[in-house]
């Protein structure tokens, strides 16, 4: 049989169902009109459609009253957004906060000395890395609180004189909201340090998880977010999924939503794909940097609620 480009057989474009249609372009946003403007503007396709759909369902869980978690790891505080942590939760666009040891660390280092992380490189050659005594000593003061590593060290922050507007553990505890750390032990430079007690550690995590627990238990028609934790929220968020599903939570119809630089294997299954599998609801997967994706989802927000 010979290959004839003259025989091809074509169809009009009429008769054809296009993905990108006019309503669907870019609009025209020249900077001199609202930012919320920019985000109408843009064109509803990939992930522009993912961020209205999340902003969409964060602003309809607020209106409904339901929970709106925050998940994230150490490198979302070092990309500079503990101040947009901290307002969503002023604001109410998130009710509840989780992560893991570096994103504590890094929220009390930056709210109490205004600085935080470190050339790992440099501190290697000398054993310098990791070794900072303001750091492990509130620690292990917030530790020693009782009252569950994240709540700790907020209190900690708030009582040291911590700067409040660039952390989102001093506002979560201002505004009575959930915040919790789940850390993996000896993964933390704090770990080593004899002023963590690790029996004290693992006795304010399991505060920690069960608080966590009970924020999960309540997601029901609500939403949860998770930026940047390839590893450790997923598991624990999975782990207290079915264990309140255990106990007759009714947890179901709920957004889950990952943002991260790029797709990893459990975000991408432990929190977006496999609950809503099982339990229905509605995901979002954006992939970009932090310091861009999650200002921007500020934005859209700020849009979906103008609409209202």
């Amino acid at each position: 049989m010979k290959f004839d480009r003259e025989k091809l057989k074509l169809k009009s474009l009429a008769g054809r169902t296009s993905k990108v249609t006019s309503d669907l372009l870019a609009g025209n946003w020249v900077g001199e009109t609202p930012v919320t403007e920019f985000a109408e503007a843009l064109p509803d396709i990939l992930a522009v459609r993912e961020m209205r759909k999340l902003a969409a369902a964060l602003v309809k869980s607020r209106k409904t009253g339901g929970t709106r978690l925050l998940m994230y790891g150490g490198h979302v505080i070092k990309c500079g957004l503990g101040p947009l942590i901290a307002r969503w939760l002023e604001e109410g666009t998130f009710t509840a906060l989780a992560t893991n040891g570096a994103g504590s660390i890094h929220d009390l280092e930056m709210a109490l000395y205004g600085a935080t992380s470190e050339s790992v490189q440099e501190g290697i050659k000398d054993g310098s890395f990791g070794m900072w005594e303001e750091t492990a000593w509130h620690y292990g003061q917030a530790l020693d609180r009782g009252q569950g590593i994240g709540r700790g060290i907020g209190l900690e922050i708030l009582e040291n004189g911590g700067n409040i507007a660039v952390s989102p553990f001093a506002t979560a505890v201002k505004n009575g909201c959930s915040v919790t750390v789940h850390p993996s032990l000896g993964a933390d430079i704090v770990h080593p340090v004899h002023h963590v007690n690790w029996a004290v550690l693992g006795r304010e995590a399991e505060k920690d998880f069960v608080s966590f627990a009970e924020v999960v238990g309540s997601l029901a028609g609500g939403v949860v977010l998770n930026a940047g934790s390839a590893v450790v929220m997923p598991e624990v968020f999975l782990k207290a999924l079915s264990s309140v599903r255990n106990l007759g939570f009714p947890v179901e119809n709920i957004t889950t939503a990952d943002f991260d630089m790029i797709k990893q294997y459990r975000s991408t299954f432990n929190v977006v794909r496999r609950p809503v599998n099982a339990l229905g609801g509605q995901t979002v997967e954006v992939t970009g940097h932090h310091e861009l994706m999650l200002p921007l989802l500020d934005i859209f927000i700020k849009a979906e609620e103008e609409k209202k």
